[in-house]
């Protein structure tokens, strides 16, 4: 099992090129049944990194690009009524997918984002009434540029609570950059992907990250850690109970992917600017940069001791 994840990671690494720490975060993210949000300028990677993920898990992947005119019934589907059948047939939207893609999901209306919430808390939506299960595994990739940017929404904490990581690529260093002016086309290299594992792997994968065990003094630590964010002045409000279990999550898939059946403080650690980043603000003035809000974090992560 986890020689399949290595070979997924190195080959996303062979598209995306010395990104392999944000790969690893987005696999985790992947392990612990999360959702994920890359915040970049365009042109770095972001659609790339979900469509090498897709299909080196074998997973059947869909892309909408989210614009201000985009309509809710564009992503869950749309119930249309049949003359043959004399009847109203549900037609699915793209939201029917085991990897869904929400490109720019911050230039699309406030009342479209929405449209992602159920189905990313529940795994399913509801149209006229009726629900409707999504496929497993389901995962949303969303890409979003920065707020700064002309044209764009910002997203509701709601929406924001949804995703277990935001991740940041960001330029490549010198020798890579080298590597991809150099090589083929990243369209090419997408064509001719071949999947490393299959999705009844991932569903077994993601069922063993649940069975990572995770102490009393690691789950103090986590207690810990929502506590002081709840209690510190420099931050305008706390970490969520979600965001605890999403924190616990994510460090058990980390632990899975160092081939441990236990989580350390130092996993916690490694993915806890991924999962609270997002979820944090400052209590003064407003943390837009992907580096304001690590900075946020590690003053969490230095004023509570490690046990």
């Amino acid at each position: 099992m986890l020689e399949q994840i290595q070979a997924v990671a190195a080959q996303v690494g062979s598209i995306v090129v010395g990104k392999q720490p944000q790969i690893r975060l987005a696999l985790t993210c992947l392990l612990a049944r999360g959702h994920l949000l890359i915040e970049d300028l365009p042109g770095v990677g972001k659609t790339t990194l979900a469509h090498a993920l897709s299909i080196s898990l074998g997973l059947q992947f869909k892309r909408v690009q989210f614009t201000n005119d985009l309509l809710p019934a564009d992503i869950v589907g749309v119930t249309v009524f049949d003359r043959d059948r004399t009847a109203f047939v549900f037609h699915p939207g793209p939201v029917f997918s085991q990897v869904l893609l929400a490109d720019e999901i911050n230039r699309a209306s406030p009342k479209t984002q929405s449209a992602l919430l159920e189905a990313m808390e529940e795994r399913q939506i509801s149209v006229e009434g009726s629900p409707h299960r999504l496929p497993e595994p389901f995962f949303v990739i969303a890409t979003q540029n920065p707020q700064d940017q002309i044209g764009t929404f910002p997203l509701p904490e709601s929406q924001l609570d949804r995703f277990l990581m935001c991740i940041e690529l960001g330029y490549p260093d010198p020798k890579s950059e080298r590597a991809i002016l150099e090589g083929n086309d990243r369209r090419e290299l997408l064509a001719a992907l071949e999947a490393s594992m299959d999705p009844d792997s991932l569903l077994a994968a993601q069922n063993l990250v649940r069975e990572i065990r995770c102490s009393a003094p690691v789950i103090d630590y986590v207690q810990n850690l929502l506590t002081h964010s709840r209690r510190s002045s420099a931050l305008a409000e706390g970490l969520s109970p979600r965001a605890g279990l999403a924190l616990v999550q994510a460090a058990r898939a980390w632990a899975l992917l160092d081939g441990r059946n236990h989580v350390l403080p130092d996993d916690v650690q490694a993915v806890l600017t991924a999962v609270a980043g997002h979820r944090l603000r400052p209590a003064r003035g407003v943390a837009t940069s992907h580096r304001a809000r690590a900075e946020l974090v590690a003053g969490l992560l230095e004023a509570v001791p490690v046990p």
